[in-house]
């Protein structure tokens, strides 16, 4: 059965309303925007569209929006802090992490049959798609109290980041030179998905293929490939020995 048939009639689904209402913290206005920001590609049945369009929208938006806010927190801060501070607010963890918190995982319709969708960084994506359908949907300006509120003061805590090592990549070759280990990033394949190209990328330690990320792009998804592999050796920093 369709979903969204079902979830949407003619005048609107009030429950759908109420608990979109719930979350945003405001009256939606177009919810048909609402409708295609909390749809994954991975939705065949019925559906015209996806959120991947929303999703380049508000990744620009997010992306202006937290440059914004660090550029009138930090006055006297450079361009290079600025530019890795932004990195680490709007990395795909980051941004998967808190959809997961505020609940997306719970609105997003998505293939539920495709296990591997139910622990990847989709709600991330749907997180982004979302703020694209607030900008479209209330503007700027509304956009900006919104992420501000929902997004950065209660979730992203400047003095934690200011530590945070997102470049995996860096760490799982500095578990490698330290431990005489040989590493290579290996693309094992690329598809065409959705008029984009989709590539998997393998962390090889050793001739042994480690962990996989997939993305839209090599080097988003050979810093997934990275992270799972530095979850699943146990690396706690690139003095760590760790084990195989």
């Amino acid at each position: 059965m369709d979903f969204w048939k079902s979830l949407y009639k003619k005048d609107g689904n009030p429950s759908f309303k109420k608990n979109l209402k719930g979350m945003l913290g405001y009256a939606p206005g177009n919810l048909s925007l609402y409708k295609t920001a909390l749809t994954h590609r991975s939705i065949k049945d019925g559906i015209d569209e996806n959120n991947e369009r929303l999703e380049y929208l508000g990744d620009a938006i997010l992306s202006a929006l937290v440059a914004d806010y660090l550029f009138k927190r930090y006055p006297y801060k450079g361009e290079g802090y600025l530019t890795e501070m932004r990195s680490k607010m709007v990395n795909r963890q980051q941004l998967n992490d808190i959809a997961l918190k505020m609940g997306l995982k719970k609105v997003t319709v998505f293939n539920k049959s495709d296990a591997s969708l139910k622990s990847s960084q989709i709600f991330g994506n749907t997180l982004e798609a979302l703020v694209g359908a607030i900008y479209l949907d209330k503007g700027y300006k509304k956009t900006s109290k919104w992420v501000a509120e929902r997004i950065i003061l209660p979730h992203m805590f400047m003095d934690d980041l200011e530590n945070l090592e997102i470049n995996h990549k860096n760490k799982l070759y500095g578990w490698a030179n330290k431990n005489g280990k040989s590493l290579e990033f290996e693309t094992v394949d690329e598809k065409m998905e959705n008029g984009r190209r989709l590539f998997t990328i393998a962390a090889v330690v050793d001739g042994r293929a480690i962990a996989q990320g997939k993305a839209f792009n090599k080097k988003d998804a050979s810093q997934i490939a990275a992270q799972l592999a530095v979850e699943k050796l146990g690396i706690v920093n690139s003095d760590s020995v760790g084990g195989m």
